[in-house]
């Protein structure tokens, strides 16, 4: 069992490259990518979302791609000899209309607005996609073991809840046994609170009877106990478990509220409210089941 919340950061380097990647993942229902890298490196995304897509099966992430190329022909640098010559040009009729000495050096003419430029060359995408796919594997493997060890964490907190599970089950089978004889009572007491003499045993054993069938939930405890087995046998199993396991928590909720409905006995109700809160929390720590 894997949880759905990991984090890794890993940094790759070769030939003068460096490229840093950051995965941030949290739970969510379907497998769901934010990607954020550098707009040169805007080829690399079909890439990244297959090789996270290998790793993880459910939940959100974001991605953070953070490249630096120190290399010594990553960059060129381009002057505008035909701009810097209209520049000298207009300088120099200045100078002759003011008076003032033309001392303009190429220093301070290369200083002029757009007279030299930094381009960046074009990148090698191989060289990039591999330096990308070095860092990106060794990070999705951190953000596998952290939610390798968050699991084992969330198996524990289940495996407790499952455990109150079981013993309010119990209790209910044990209160709901006790319904026959209840129903008959509750009918004796009502014919002696209307006075009524004379009724017959074999009509109220009947009458008892038919009301406790009406409010048996055997059946519902069997499939309470066949969904907790169900849970337990997924806590050792790998892969998306997470959407079964969160159908047989609905499941879990509809049979007790089934019995809840059916309950005809005080305590019975009062054991499926505490069930149901039991029941909320296992919903709630299976949202992060992958």
């Amino acid at each position: 069992m894997n949880s759905m919340t990991g984090y890794g950061r890993a940094v790759a380097q070769a030939d003068g490259r460096e490229m840093t990647v950051e995965v941030r993942a949290v739970n969510h229902r379907f497998l769901d990518l934010s990607l954020r890298l550098p707009r040169a490196l805007n080829f690399l995304e079909s890439d990244v979302r297959a090789l996270v897509g290998e790793t993880l099966r459910r939940g959100h992430a974001d991605i953070t791609l953070t490249y630096r190329n120190t290399r010594q022909d990553a960059r060129k640098v381009q002057a505008d000899t035909a701009l810097a010559s209209n520049y000298l040009e207009a300088l120099r009729k200045l100078a002759k209309k003011t008076g003032v000495k033309d001392d303009i050096k190429v220093s301070q003419l290369a200083a002029l607005p757009d007279i030299v430029t930094v381009l960046e060359q074009e990148e090698d995408q191989d060289a990039v996609r591999a330096l990308m796919a070095k860092a990106l594997e060794e990070a999705l493997k951190q953000v596998a073991a952290m939610r390798q060890t968050e699991g084992k964490n969330l198996q524990g907190d289940l495996k407790t809840i499952l455990s109150r599970v079981d013993v309010r089950i119990n209790l209910m089978e044990s209160t709901a046994m006790d319904m026959p004889q209840k129903a008959k009572e509750r009918i004796e007491n009502r014919l002696k609170e209307l006075e009524v003499q004379g009724a017959d045993e074999s009509r109220i054993a009947q009458e008892a009877a038919l009301l406790a069938d009406r409010c048996a939930v055997d059946e519902e405890l069997a499939r309470l106990r066949s969904h907790v087995a169900q849970l337990r046998q997924m806590f050792d199993e790998s892969g998306d478990i997470g959407r079964r396991m969160d159908f047989l928590v609905q499941e879990l909720n509809r049979e007790v509220n089934t019995i809840a409905s059916k309950s005809q006995d005080s305590a019975l109700t009062a054991i499926a409210v505490e069930l149901k809160s039991d029941i909320e929390k296992l919903r709630e720590q299976i949202q992060n089941v992958e």
